[in-house]
Order: C-alpha cells, then structure tokens, then sequence
C-alpha cells in the first residue's frame, strides 16, 4: 500500500507543477503568478479541493498524439472558499499550452459550472490563455459553446465573475462577456477577438496588443472591463473583497457581517456639502463614503462614465447597490455612456435581491447630435427600463437637480420607488429656471428686468421640493445630516418587501 500512495503523491506532484519549472519562472518573469498560486491567494488557505487533476487531451492530429501529455490540460478548477463562504473556480494555466481550450479542458470547466449552478454559490474564473487549441479543431469549438451555455443558464442565478490575468482572445473573449463581472491586470492582460496580427491584415491598422485591448482601454473606453488593478496579488484580493458583499445565489440573501458604525449615525457635514451656488459641483463619492457603514465603497466601473457611480455598500451591515449623478463629471447628466452602465448594475442588483439606494443630482439628458446619432433616446430608456422592472427595495434621494425625464427614469416613486426623500436643497422641475422662462416668456425677452423677476418667480414656485412634496411624489424632505438614518430604517421597514411583475418569458429591454 505504501507504494501505491508514494505513486499517487509524485503523480500530485508532476500535476501541480503544470508544464514545468521552466515555463513557471517564465511565468513569474512576466510578473504573473502561476493558475495554483491565483488560487491560493483568492481563496481561504487550505480550503481548495480541486476536481480532475490527471485528465489529459485526446487529440491525436498535427502530432499531438506524439507530443508531451500534461495531467490537468491547462486548466484547474475546484471549489474552496472565501471568508467562510463556498465559491467554485476555475483557473487557466498559461504553462500548459499557452492555457488553450481543448475538447478536455472544456469539459473541466462545464463540470464546474454545473456544480456551481446546481449548488448555487457563485463562480470565478481566472483567464490566462491563447484562446482555442488549433490542433482540435471543431471539438475546441464546440467545447466554446458548451461554456457560453452555461454562462447563459447562470445568468442572473449565481454570480459570475471573470478576472483577467493574462491574453484572452478569440473565443475566450465571449466567456466573461456574459458573466456578470470583469476585471483586468494592467499591463499584463488584454482581450480582444482578434489580434493585432489580423487587423493589420484585415484593416491595414497598425496596433499594439496594449492598445487594442489593453486594461486600460477596456477600463475607460469599451466598458468591458469593471476595474483595473495593478497585479495579480491586488485584483484577487479585491475578488475577496467584492464576493463578502454578494449573496451566493438569486434565492439567497444578501450577505450580513458585523458593523461598528451606527445605523443611527448623523453627520452634520452633510448639511454643507450642497454648494449655494446651483452650478457649483461637489463630490457624489463624498456622500456614499459617509452614508456606507464604515466608508466601505466597493465602486463599479470608476473608470467609465464617470458621470454616474455605481457600487456596492453596507447599510447596518447589509449590501446595497449605490447609484449616484456626479456633478464633478458633465454637471451629473445622463448620457448613453451613464445610461448603459447604470442600468447594468441596477438589473444585477434586481437578479440578486439587493436593495438599491439612489441620489439624484441630475440637470438632464445631455444634448448634442453625437448623442442623438448614437441612440441615446434607447440607451436612456435601458436606465428608465431597469428601474421601472427592478422589484427590490428601492430608496431615492434627491440632493439637488431632478429636471426633465431624467427626473423621472432616476427611481422616481412613478417607477415605484419604495421611499423617496428630498434634501431641502432638491430643486424638481422640466428644465433649469432660465431655460424654462425663455420659453415661456418668450415675449419679455428683450426686458431683462421682467425676465429677472419671472425667473425668480419660477424659481419660487418649481425649485424647491415641497411642490414634489405636496403631490406625494417625495415621501418627506429630510435633513441632510439624518439620511444614514432615514436610508437605514426605511431599510429595516423593507426587508420583507414582496413585489411580482406579471408573468412572461422573458423581457424586451432596449438593447
């Protein structure tokens, strides 16, 4: 027996070291730690188990039958935990075959999507690969599909998160794009379809791999990429951090940890944070911090869209999902950009049963023909859509400007908002007092006295938020020092909401 358990610990062994020591300090050399090492780190120590160590390929063409056979087949995948809690991962190895998919290494995959969809607890993957391995052809391909079905299965019942800590190209692309997150290493990851070498073919562009689709490029520009960090050892970190504020499955509920902050906590330095200059800008970021238990602010997309900020917090010790207008960024206007990432993360909260908290500071829809040419009319309707479905607990605030339709598609109580407060600083009008007397007294304009007086009569009537209040279109306005509280005890009072949109397939959102 002795033997026999000697034989199966070299076996372990040989796994564990992947395509060799060689291609792992070429690994290291990069910067990059090895599949096992990413898990390591991103998972509680010790708490891996991992599933078909010794599987290897099948393929007999183009010499592989020859070629040399490396037990797990370039990728590693498993369960463990984190924090406690169960997560499935999965792991490519770059020293295996530059990490390509294979008929065998699909299969890997698909077996732990199905546990983890089956098991509801949330699924992270660890992309470092070439794409497809050439050699296999059709069974690459169609082990491609059998992930992206899966993907599609979990959608919206488990979470799915993609970090990407290497190349991703071609097929592999598709993967994470249907997953719910996706995060990148800054200079040594990219994704794009296809490669520098096959655009200078195709379209005579002449482009580095870091400007096709580079971290930073998919951070700020397309919007692939959720955030971007400085190494592995920092985004696997964060993974930890963002999987303690997620529930493990759309029929669980949202994590709850231990908080020593107050719920009942007031913050005099709200009721400063308004400028009195209307035009003057302030930091939305500055009032989530100081709403969130303990300052915890887990942002989404900081990088893109910066008009808007979208997150995770803690109120008493619960997730929420934080939206917010950001006045630092284009006066807080929505525009197709704001919209779309706006709208992503408040159907992600919906899925997941999380309760969304908004502040409203929004002068309108930006205008201009570059906006209305790149269809901002179905972009904006994608934000108005989300929160008009989303049946979770939902609590607005307006701080300042609600005008026009935008006013309306921020969670406004028409698209049933729970609770919708009002600082005493909410102006919720059709448009700004200047735009709307020019309109309207078209006649006086050439009189700047009179049109003076009609704007602060405007002003007086429209800018404030008691008209909203006296409509009940604004619960209560409240005092901007009070909000945590107010935010935590409406909170409280929704914990067992129940709301169910009528029966259907599926919706039609605005793509």
């Amino acid at each position: 027996m002795k033997h026999i358990i000697e034989a199966l610990a070299e076996r372990r062994q040989g796994a564990r070291l992947g395509g060799g020591q060689r291609r792992i300090d070429a690994q290291h050399k990069r910067g990059k730690l090895t599949a096992r090492e990413r898990i390591e780190m991103l998972l509680d120590h010790g708490s891996f188990e991992e599933f078909d160590m010794f599987v290897q390929h099948r393929c007999v063409d183009f010499g592989m039958d020859k070629g040399e056979k490396i037990p797990g087949d370039g990728v590693v995948v498993g369960w463990g935990t984190i924090n406690g809690r169960v997560v499935y991962v999965f792991a490519k190895d770059f020293t295996v075959l530059g990490g390509s998919l294979s008929e065998t290494h699909a299969q890997k995959i698909i077996k732990i999507q199905d546990m983890a969809l089956r098991n509801r607890a949330p699924i992270i993957g660890l992309f470092d690969a070439g794409g497809a391995r050439i050699q296999e052809g059709v069974a690459a391909l169609g082990g491609y599909g059998e992930v992206f079905q899966r993907n599609v299965l979990a959608s919206g019942v488990i979470p799915q998160i993609s970090v990407i800590m290497g190349p991703c190209a071609g097929g592999d692309v598709y993967s994470p794009a249907m997953t719910d997150f996706i995060f990148m290493v800054k200079d040594t990851s990219y994704m794009f379809v296809t490669g520098p070498d096959v655009v200078k073919t195709v379209t005579n562009e002449t482009v580095t791999a870091e400007e096709l689709g580079g971290a930073s490029v998919h951070a700020t520009k397309s919007s692939i990429a959720d955030k971007a960090y400085d190494n592995d050892l920092q985004a696997l970190l964060q993974m930890r951090r963002l999987i303690d504020f997620l529930p493990a499955s759309n029929t669980d509920e949202v994590p709850e940890w231990p908080t020593f902050d107050d719920c009942d906590r007031i913050d005099m330095s709200l009721d400063t944070l308004i400028p009195d200059n209307p035009n003057k800008p302030y930091d939305i970021k500055e009032l989530i911090t100081k709403i969130a238990d303990e300052g915890d602010f887990f942002e989404i997309q900081e990088a893109h869209a910066k008009n808007i900020v979208v997150g995770f917090g803690r109120i008493d010790g619960r997730t929420v999902g934080f939206v917010g207008n950001q006045p630092m960024v284009l006066a807080g206007v929505l525009d197709s950009d704001a919209s779309r990432k706006a709208a992503r993360f408040v159907r992600f909260c919906d899925a997941f049963n999380i309760p969304i908290v908004t502040f409203v500071d929004v002068p309108g829809f930006l205008p201009g023909t570059a906006q209305e040419y790149g269809g901002l009319i179905k972009h904006g309707a994608k934000l108005l859509f989300a929160y008009a479905e989303a049946t979770v607990p939902k609590i607005t605030i307006i701080t300042r400007k609600a005008f026009g339709g935008a006013y309306d598609v921020m969670a406004s109580k028409h698209l049933r908002g729970d609770v919708n407060y009002a600082w005493p600083s909410a102006q919720i009008a059709v448009m700004g007092a200047k735009g709307a007397v020019e309109i309207i007294f078209r006649q006086d304009m050439g009189d700047a006295a009179k049109i003076a007086e009609r704007t602060r009569e405007y002003e007086d009537r429209f800018l404030s938020p008691f008209v909203a209040a006296e409509r009940g279109y604004i619960d209560e306005v409240i005092q901007p020092h009070g909000t945590r509280r107010r935010i935590s005890r409406a909170l409280a009072m929704l914990r067992n909401k129940e709301l169910e949109n009528p029966w259907k397939k599926h919706d039609n959102i605005p793509l």
